[in-house]
């Protein structure tokens, strides 16, 4: 739900869309196609927590704490360990 709240977040204002899209190589016309692939969540809330302001702001509009961000994020895809 995290993840899915965190697209509607970023597609909410075209400057955070637009930014997004920017990093990701990402465009209007192939975006579905890779909300579909199971690296898409986790990748979106990646970029969720590389960007503090943007975190914060979702944060606070979802009523979570930051670190239910890097909770889920991690459950979708957990970290590999070496």
């Amino acid at each position: 739900m995290i993840g899915v709240a965190g697209l509607s977040y970023l597609a909410a204002e075209p400057e955070r869309i637009g930014r997004f899209l920017a990093v990701t190589g990402l465009g209007p016309e192939n975006m579905r196609a890779a909300a579909r692939e199971p690296s898409f969540l986790p990748a979106l809330l990646d970029y969720l927590l590389a960007n503090e302001k943007d975190l914060v702001a979702f944060a606070e509009e979802m009523n979570l704490d930051p670190a239910r961000v890097r909770m889920a994020r991690d459950l979708l895809a957990p970290p590999v360990v070496l």
